[in-house]
């Protein structure tokens, strides 16, 4: 409890969000005790509304433009060698918060030796805001299509899976150095077939890594 504590207090300080509290993970209480989390930018509320998530939505607020230097000083508070940062998805946003994302990876790389992953919404298919992102040189760029695309309809009604294929697939031409990766919900009515098919087409997409879990 004492570690929950100060991590904490911790976030609250720096006014840090994170996706462990904001979509409820089940996991939460090991990993703030082992002191690490998966950092949430650009606010708590997201513009969609996607079936299976618990993260509120709405109108948001502004950017923080002070959020880069606030994940520096978490990062070098918990003594992190890799960062993961994920976001609310901002439609608001002329570039999808995408020039946000850049800063906050630019400011970790100028002040820590940490690898920093993003885990980045589609920015409704804005290819100048993904190379805003990629031209900041984040290690690992990640975009989850979370399931297979017959079910987008029902679960994912304003996310499209061909656009974010093309994500995916460009990522990996404007920075091939970065590992690009994806992550895959089950259990919420695909078939095997309908799986291996996503497979097959993030592996022509270029994509280095799948995660497939489900959402608790």
């Amino acid at each position: 409890m004492e570690a929950w504590q100060r991590m904490r207090a911790m976030l609250d300080r720096l006014a840090l969000a994170t996706i462990c509290e904001e979509a409820a993970c089940p996991n939460i209480g090991e990993c703030f005790r082992d002191g690490t989390a998966t950092f949430l930018i650009l606010g708590r509320t997201c513009t969609r509304n996607c079936r299976f998530c618990a993260v509120g939505h709405g109108v948001p607020e502004p950017p923080d433009c002070d959020e880069p230097q606030h994940l520096v000083d978490a990062v070098r508070h918990l003594g992190l060698r890799h960062v993961v940062i994920t976001s609310v998805t901002r439609d608001d946003l002329p570039d999808g918060g995408a020039a946000h994302f850049a800063a906050c990876v630019e400011a970790l790389h100028r002040a820590t030796s940490a690898s920093v992953e993003v885990l980045v919404p589609d920015f409704q298919g804005n290819e100048v805001a993904l190379r805003g992102v990629m031209e900041a040189q984040p290690e690992v760029l990640g975009h989850n299509v979370e399931v297979v695309p017959r079910l987008y309809a029902r679960i994912r009604p304003q996310a499209d899976y061909e656009r974010s294929l093309r994500l995916l697939r460009r990522a990996k031409e404007l920075c091939p150095a970065a590992l690009v990766k994806s992550g895959l919900m089950v259990g919420v009515g695909e078939q095997e077939e309908e799986v291996v098919q996503v497979m097959r087409e993030l592996r022509d997409a270029r994509c280095d890594f799948l995660t497939i879990g489900q959402y608790l």
